[in-house]
């Protein structure tokens, strides 16, 4: 049985993937283009993607294919009609990076409401030595207790950021983008009133339809002025320049992206026009990246992979 993947750089060089040689002769690829992949899956059994399009223009000639792994959560690189008239298994992989994306949601929070650029810049530039005073009130910072933590799509991740925002003494209120998610845990309320109340709105909903843009500058401005904003769901939720402008304008105190629209970003996205991290932290999309989640998401591909050759269906999607 021969094993491809075409895109270990998107799993980091850290993690070992020789493990997946006990199934059959494996061959690893850093990254291959659209052309490089018909080419290297044309004798493939099990082939494992993250972006490169599943589809009749990649796998039409890999005659032998059985099983794609998905080396992710989103399928939308997967073409189902055509994998499903071939008869081929997909697997993807889901909650490996709970933990690390709720961690990055508050390590960019913390960043943007304790000011600390400016407390490190302060210290390290010889200000803080010079001043003759123990302390400095140069940046006012705020504390997350007493706040009101609005997050938008209360699914595993934003249940877990919940929990977090609470046990700093944060009010939590949520708002389901498909309107079927009911939790009695936690407060549920109308778009316009998470933005109108919240002091933190933190975006964990998938991209559809209904969320895509749902962030705009109609929805910035009804913010409080003190709020920060932080997407770590999907960039495409936001509509970026309607974010510069509000940033640009005071609209909201700052926010934090961790997803882009287009990743990598583009070097003309009105987002790098803004250079004080202040107001815009901007990370590339590792949120999801912590050692522990990456090694978690290998783990998941095996046993999805072991029990596909066993018969079983373990997070089949096709």
């Amino acid at each position: 049985m021969k094993l491809v993947f075409l895109e270990t750089n998107s799993l980091g060089d850290d993690i070992d993937l020789s493990r997946f040689s006990k199934f059959g002769e494996l061959t690893l690829y850093p990254a291959s283009t659209v052309e490089e992949s018909r080419e290297r899956v044309k004798d493939a059994d099990i082939v494992f993607s993250n972006k490169i399009m599943m589809n009749e223009e990649t796998l039409g000639a890999a005659r032998n294919l059985k099983y794609i792994g998905i080396t992710a959560t989103g399928t939308n690189n997967v073409d189902m009609d055509y994998v499903k008239s071939r008869k081929i298994v997909v697997t993807n992989v889901a909650g490996y990076s709970t933990d690390s994306v709720a961690q990055h949601t508050f390590a960019m929070t913390l960043y943007l409401l304790e000011k600390l650029k400016y407390f490190d810049e302060f210290v390290k530039s010889g200000n803080y030595s010079r001043s003759g005073l123990f302390c400095d009130f140069g940046e006012k910072f705020w504390q997350l207790s007493g706040k009101t933590w609005g997050i938008i799509g209360l699914g595993a991740i934003g249940r877990r950021v919940a929990k977090i925002a609470e046990s700093f003494g944060c009010r939590v209120l949520y708002y389901s983008t498909s309107g079927k998610n009911a939790n009695a845990d936690y407060e549920r309320v109308d778009f316009d009133t998470l933005l109108r109340v919240s002091d933190i709105v933190s975006v964990h909903a998938p991209l559809t339809p209904g969320t895509e843009g749902m962030m705009n500058y109609e929805a910035f401005s009804r913010m409080k002025k003190s709020a920060l904003f932080i997407n770590v769901g999907r960039g495409p939720i936001v509509r970026e320049e309607d974010l510069a402008r509000a940033l640009e304008e005071g609209q909201i105190a700052g926010a934090g992206l961790d997803v882009m629209a287009a990743e990598p970003l583009p070097i003309d996205s009105p987002l790098l026009k803004i250079q004080d991290s202040r107001k815009l932290l901007l990370t590339p999309h590792i949120a999801w990246a912590s050692v522990e989640a990456r090694n978690c998401l290998v783990e998941e591909l095996m046993l999805n992979l072991e029990a596909y050759l066993k018969g079983e269906a373990r997070n089949r999607v096709v």
